[in-house]
């Protein structure tokens, strides 16, 4: 008998967050301009991108010295706690994971 694994891996997302869900919340990832990567929840990706570019009130403090920012990668989820635990997987992956999950994001996507 197998155990499961205490944390999830890059393979492994800790939630059934799907981009093919309709719904209210989104986890995503922005590159500010110095080339990090952060990582959040909205339910209004193009709001949020706002925001973290400095148009309207809110943006985390972390973007708004590192702008501009652009949106890299995103994924619907079921509801907030969804999205809140796929944020908290995302943030624990290392930097090249995170690439790796924008890279295959990018070739997804349709254009």
């Amino acid at each position: 008998m197998t155990q499961a694994r205490k944390y999830p891996t890059a393979n492994q997302p800790a939630t059934s967050c799907d981009q093919s869900v309709s719904s209210a919340w989104y986890v995503y990832m922005v590159q500010c301009a110095d080339s990090t990567l952060y990582a959040g929840v909205t339910t209004h990706l193009k709001r949020r991108l706002g925001q973290h570019n400095g148009d309207g009130a809110g943006g985390a403090r972390y973007t708004r010295a590192r702008r501009p920012v652009r949106l890299v990668w995103w994924r619907a989820c079921l509801d907030r706690s969804s999205a809140q635990k796929e944020e908290a997987w995302i943030r624990r992956l290392s930097r090249g994971q995170k690439w790796a999950l924008v890279e295959a994001f990018d070739r997804d996507t349709p254009r």
